[in-house]
């Protein structure tokens, strides 16, 4: 079976968002273009861990390579839904993470569900002791591939956190979400609250 490869080196937009009401959103990960809109759906975990990696890998390439990392910028970015139609192109298995000396850019791989659920990898590109052998279990599934500018990274990451703070708010005594009507809080024995 053939496998698509949507590589946007760079997108014109790249963003996280939600399709749904809180408690029963789906997450996506959508890039725009060269005429083309690709989306792929993930879980909120993900988003958020994705954020958080991407995070970790620009503070180590400051570190590493002496890139320069813009500041976090007081202005909202990019706060538009995401672009119509929605449609799911694959739901995502695997994110790689990797930053490209060369070009200083970040490289995100979504890659699709297949039967094995990996963890997400964080590495640099410029590492050359990998085997074939560690690309050979994903080379038959489809990916949407991202070159970003650490600026872009960095208003991808906070507009990921936004989106996944944006859901229901916790119950403040035990932390779960609270639906509209409510939830059976433990911290009150199981009554309604």
């Amino acid at each position: 079976m053939t496998h698509q490869v949507h590589a946007f080196e760079p997108p014109e937009r790249f963003v996280a968002g939600t399709v749904g009401p809180p408690g029963e959103r789906t997450f996506f990960l959508q890039a725009r273009g060269g005429g083309r809109l690709v989306s792929v759906a993930l879980e909120k975990v993900q988003v958020s861990l994705l954020a958080e990696k991407l995070e970790e890998l620009l503070t180590e390439a400051q570190r590493r390579f002496g890139v320069d990392l813009p500041e976090l910028a007081p202005v909202i970015g990019d706060n538009e839904p995401l672009d119509t139609p929605v449609d799911e192109e694959f739901r995502v298995g695997t994110l790689g993470l990797a930053f490209d000396v060369d070009t200083a850019t970040v490289v995100i791989e979504a890659i699709a569900a297949g039967e094995v659920e990996p963890e997400v990898e964080l590495g640099d590109e410029d590492d050359e002791d990998e085997d074939d052998e560690d690309e050979e279990p994903d080379e038959d599934l489809d990916r949407l591939r991202v070159r970003l500018t650490p600026q872009a990274t960095r208003q991808f990451i906070e507009r990921a956190r936004r989106v996944v703070n944006a859901g229901r708010p916790p119950c403040p005594l035990c932390g779960q979400p609270l639906d509209p009507a409510g939830h059976l809080c433990p911290r009150h024995n199981g009554y309604h609250r």
